[in-house]
């Protein structure tokens, strides 16, 4: 997993970057197994039920990451970056992920689009949004892609999680915190079932 920049995080055993945690791992690479261990199991469960709003989303968080951190479901406190580019302010998160669900719910969560190419776009814009205010301390990326997939699932362009790249995935995350919107459409797009 890479790392986040991060200053005084209270979340970290004194004198690391790791994560305080539930089964008291101070090593990053078990954490991390740990995590991801933890994470798939929680992921052949049925998600909690809920609008698709930011109380549903912090649900989600919840759900995945329960076993791993007291603090899962909740927003950070503390401001972070990656790879120099700094997330929404913590003070700022509350606002601005309440007007993103606002917006989202909208547009009808994205499921009255009926080409991909409109919905590659629109997604694209609202992952993109939630990647730069990165409501949580860590497990950002796994609930952007539940998201996708819910919201995939609901305009009819089911998702095929064979088709991800992760590596361009994560690449298209990075561009589009620039602004550059086109990598990460051409990946949702790519993400589609029998596309």
């Amino acid at each position: 997993m890479s790392r986040y920049d991060a200053a005084d995080d209270p979340l970290c055993y004194p004198g690391t970057g790791v994560l305080r945690n539930k089964a008291g791992l101070k090593d990053q690479d078990e954490l991390d197994q740990f995590e991801q261990l933890m994470f798939q199991t929680r992921a052949e469960e049925p998600l909690p039920p809920g609008n698709l709003d930011y109380a549903h989303y912090r649900a989600i968080h919840h759900h995945f990451f329960q076993d791993v951190y007291d603090w899962a479901g909740k927003p950070r406190k503390i401001r972070t970056a990656k790879g120099g580019n700094w997330f929404c302010f913590p003070e700022n998160i509350e606002r601005e992920m309440d007007k993103l669900f606002a917006d989202l719910t909208a547009e009808n969560h994205l499921a009255d689009l009926r080409s991909i190419e409109a919905f590659a776009e629109r997604a694209s814009h609202f992952i993109a949004e939630l990647n730069a205010i990165h409501p949580f301390r860590e497990g950002n990326g796994r609930c952007q892609l539940t998201l996708l997939r819910e919201l995939m699932e609901l305009a009819g362009f089911p998702m095929d999680e064979d088709r991800i790249d992760p590596e361009g995935f994560m690449q298209a995350m990075i561009a589009s915190f620039s602004g550059r919107l086109e990598p990460l459409v051409i990946a949702v797009s790519g993400m589609v079932q029998g596309k």
